[in-house]
């Protein structure tokens, strides 16, 4: 892919669903993996709360800081030419209010450099969606199946996250009204997580913006989201398992299993 190419823009991303062509977006958390994105042609590069867990080794999502979230955003930033950048509002100022978002939204633009900035839940707070657009920075709404709205059916959430799920018609309905309460409250693109073969193609014809998924998502959205450093298979734990395109991890430990080898018996190392 050419990484020359003009930059991506939302209006060109709401063209893409207009003309069928399916978005691509990662997950990012460090400059590197950011220009290998941004040259294999990704359209927006996401800047996930998932860093908490991942980079810094917090025990779950909510635990990441704001401060956290501008300083890895910052760096996907410099590695970012023609991509979008998002980036997650860390848990906190979406739940204190719209004012809160607002600020925390005008920070993670201005000192972090994001083009378009993401909420997860954002489905129980469509005013500070509002909120944030009207202060001029784009919104990409995230909402779908939850532990708490596949409680609200009375269905197992495990069963309807897995692939080819099929999702009850009141279930349908209900994202169907979330989406659309989200496209009018100002949100430029959807992250429905969970969608389902039923629901989600439901939703994308529902609204005009981009429905995009990353966890549970499928080819019946307007394109799909994955978390780069899963994709190469990066983390610590594809050593026991394959990764999904490659495993990285396994590559990483034999190489330095290799240079440890050429240390401790005197050799010259490899540059």
């Amino acid at each position: 892919m050419d990484s020359k190419q003009s930059p991506v823009t939302i209006p060109a991303l709401k063209q893409m669903k207009r003309d069928g062509k399916k978005i691509f977006g990662l997950v990012a958390w460090d400059f590197q993996i950011a220009q290998i994105a941004d040259r294999a042609g990704v359209d927006i590069v996401s800047v996930g709360d998932s860093v908490g867990v991942n980079l810094w080794g917090h025990a779950n999502p909510l635990e990441v800081t704001m401060e956290e979230m501008i300083i890895v955003c910052k760096a996907v930033r410099r590695g970012v030419k023609r991509a979008l950048v998002s980036c997650d509002f860390p848990f906190g100022p979406l739940q204190e209010g719209a004012d809160a978002a607002v600020r925390a939204a005008i920070r993670l633009v201005k000192e972090a450099g994001a083009d378009i900035i993401k909420l997860d839940g954002a489905a129980n707070f469509p005013e500070a969606v509002t909120a944030i657009t009207r202060a001029g920075i784009p919104v990409w709404a995230q909402f779908g199946l939850t532990p708490q709205t596949a409680m609200e059916f009375g269905i197992p959430y495990s069963a309807q996250s897995a692939p080819g799920a099929q999702v009850p018609e009141g279930m349908t309905t209900k994202f169907v009204e979330q989406a659309r309460r989200l496209e009018k409250a100002g949100a430029v693109l959807l992250d429905f997580t969970n969608s389902g073969p039923m629901a989600g193609p439901a939703v994308v014809d529902a609204v005009r913006v981009p429905v995009i998924g990353g966890f549970g998502g499928g080819p019946w959205l307007d394109g799909r989201v994955r978390m780069a450093h899963a994709a190469i298979g990066y983390a610590a734990s594809a050593i026991e398992k394959p990764g999904t395109y490659a495993n990285v991890a396994k590559t990483t430990l034999d190489a330095l299993t290799a240079l440890g080898e050429d240390v401790r018996a005197a050799r010259q190392i490899k540059y």
